[in-house]
């Protein structure tokens, strides 16, 4: 099969930094589906791991990354029970084992979903790991109770980017908050009205920004962006008894003693845990995914899509990786084989 990776990690300007190659189909066993890819969507993680998967040393094998992707089982390990041939999926990936980036690609049933059915294949694999990520920032993190939720708010932090952009719809239309997004271009802010935030405020100017909406403080706060950068702002937003939840790594240690007087909870949320080290609950991504899908073809929830390139192609690979790391794309970029 064909498959698209890298041995070394290079600038994106390179010309190895992608290469493509042929490799042996897999076959499933346990708790495994075979899924034929028919699109991936490129994420901020696609990058960061590209830079620094092989940055010492050339790999003998190549790497093959991506961690969202949607396509048709076309096989079933022994163990599988939610699944069957021909069903078509979605899914984000898990860091450990190889990923999307190849015609075919093995993935453990229990952190697969049902593909939405009234989205098409592109637009269903803009979803998982952003969904994922903001559903698990909101209800299992921040643990946002919808029938207690009506009154409180939430100010997500780059709300134009890919978790923000769905996080913004779950928190609105499925939590049930006032939504405060943060922007600094017209096109950014436009994208986060379109995705339903009541307000949305310059992250430059972020206190006075919230002042001039009437809300000085709010209840959440979900940082998709830079905590440290943002951290002692932050302090001063959040209500006493709030929660702050940041998708994003520090490089230095966060002063938590500043949340002490406020009572104020933090959580870091990380998509792959769950993936990662098999957690009990692994199964919650499946259900989670189900229910993103339902609200999809509900018309509750709506693709984040926005820029679709078309073909297998190692070109296409680096026109995304290149588009995500300027730090400016709106939305998601998705890749259709």
């Amino acid at each position: 099969m064909k498959a698209i990776g890298f041995r070394k990690s290079l600038p994106i300007s390179e010309r190895d930094s992608f290469i493509e190659f042929e490799i042996g189909k897999p076959s499933p066993s346990g708790f495994d589906l075979l899924v034929k890819v028919a699109a991936v969507s490129v994420n901020p993680v696609d990058f960061k791991v590209r830079q620094s998967a092989a940055k010492e040393r050339m790999l003998d094998d190549p790497k093959i990354i991506g961690y969202d992707a949607v396509g048709e089982v076309v096989a079933v390990g022994d163990k599988v029970s939610l699944f069957k041939e021909g069903d078509e999926v979605y899914y984000a990936g898990d860091l450990t084992r190889s990923g999307s980036n190849a015609a075919f690609q093995l993935i453990d049933e229990r952190i697969v979903g049902t593909k939405p059915k009234t989205l098409s294949m592109p637009e269903a694999a803009a979803l998982p790991l952003t969904g994922l990520t903001a559903w698990e920032s909101i209800f299992d993190r921040m643990k946002v109770d919808p029938k207690t939720a009506k009154g409180k708010s939430i100010l997500i932090l780059a709300g134009a980017g890919g978790v923000g952009s769905i996080a913004i719809q779950i928190a609105k239309q499925v939590a049930g908050l006032t939504v405060i997004a943060t922007a600094s271009r017209v096109e950014t802010e436009n994208w986060c009205r379109a995705m339903g935030a009541d307000f949305v405020v310059n992250h430059y100017e972020l206190q006075s920004s919230m002042e001039k909406i009437g809300h000085k403080e709010v209840d959440y706060i979900l940082d998709c962006v830079d905590i440290n950068g943002y951290w002692e702002t932050l302090i001063d937003i959040i209500k006493p008894q709030g929660h702050i939840v940041t998708i994003t790594g520090s490089n230095e240690p966060l002063n938590l003693a500043l949340l002490k007087n406020k009572s104020v909870s933090f959580s870091w949320e990380f998509m792959f845990t769950r993936s990662m080290y098999t957690a009990d609950d692994i199964i919650r991504q499946h259900q989670i995914l189900n229910e993103i899908a339902d609200l999809a073809d509900r018309g509750i929830l709506k693709s984040t899509l926005k820029t679709e390139l078309n073909g297998f192609s190692a070109e296409n690979f680096k026109k995304a990786h290149e588009m995500q790391e300027s730090g400016k794309t709106i939305g998601k970029t998705v890749i259709t084989f």
